[in-house]
């Protein structure tokens, strides 16, 4: 436990350091250049670090065992975190696609092309030798957080390479039929930045509210929970009955109800099946806690599995 809340930490400080010095790169560049495209990467990485900035400080909570007063510790506030990164992007986007759209109205932004294809290709190359290290660093590690990070970064390699091409192409529109298109490129490319980036966070920001809210994984999640717990229970002659599957940040709780064939169940039979169905999970679900429950024979409350 402490090697991995260690390399959460390399992890996120590699995030952190890296990502100030982008967005500063980002920012000059946005000042000289005046592009609002890269204004609006500036912006979302700003914005990222400041909840990075917090996830470090936190870390430790995240680790921390559950008790009686604190059923699920803290991986509730690492769902929270998430959600907090979420709306702030969300708002960011909002804000700066506004001000994208009010500088086309008003007559476009003519920018260097060449000079800004240049820029992000450099970006791209720096993000993806970044993002191979995250994802090695990460091979033993399942995190939200971590997980979320590294999607970050996936997403500005493939908007610098992206929005370099873009503007290098841009390049030549002079002497053509499209020239009158120069001016307005740069607004075109920053609104297909945020058609790009929005449904995969929003994905990202839905699974988050779910998990605060205690609702169950999504479909994918509980086919695979009940058809490894499914095949323990079948093993050991035992009918499941109903799933309740909780999941909060890097935490899962599965409640397996279940019915016997016969009359009668050893002791030693349903811990034999416990420990099983816990190893089952583990080697695909990390902090994945199972318990079996008998349900009762004449009680219709739980619907099928």
């Amino acid at each position: 436990m402490l090697k991995e809340v260690k390399m959460e930490k390399r992890i996120l400080w590699l995030s952190f350091w890296t990502g100030s010095l982008f967005a500063l790169a980002e920012f000059f560049m946005a000042i000289y250049s005046g592009s609002q495209a890269v204004l609006m990467d500036a912006a979302y990485d700003a914005s990222e670090l400041l909840i990075v900035g917090l996830m470090l400080f936190l870390m430790p909570l995240f680790h921390r065992p559950i008790t009686e007063k604190l059923p699920f510790g803290f991986a509730q506030l690492e769902s929270i975190l998430v959600i907090a990164k979420g709306l702030m992007l969300l708002s960011v986007t909002i804000g700066l696609s506004a001000k994208s759209v009010e500088v086309a109205l008003s007559g476009g932004n003519e920018v260097d092309g060449v000079q800004i294809s240049i820029f992000q290709g450099i970006v791209a190359v720096v993000s993806l030798v970044i993002l191979i290290g995250m994802r090695r660093m990460n091979r033993s590690l399942s995190s939200p957080i971590i997980n979320m990070e590294i999607y970050g970064w996936k997403v500005d390699v493939a908007y610098s390479v992206g929005m370099g091409i873009a503007f290098f192409a841009s390049t030549f529109l002079k002497g053509t039929p499209l020239e009158w298109l120069s001016p307005y490129f740069d607004q075109f490319v920053s609104v297909l930045i945020v058609l790009f980036m929005l449904p995969e966070a929003l994905k990202m920001l839905f699974r988050a509210i779910k998990d605060v809210i205690l609702i169950s994984p999504e479909k994918e999640t509980m086919d695979r929970i009940k058809h490894l717990c499914g095949g323990v229970l079948e093993k050991h002659c035992l009918q499941s009955v109903f799933y309740d599957v909780t999941r909060t940040g890097r935490r899962i709780w599965v409640a397996v109800y279940f019915r016997t064939e016969g009359d009668t169940l050893s002791v030693s039979s349903l811990q034999s099946a416990m420990r099983e169905a816990n190893t089952t999970l583990a080697r695909e679900f990390d902090n994945c806690t199972c318990e079996l429950i008998m349900a009762d024979p004449d009680a219709d409350a739980l619907p099928s599995a």
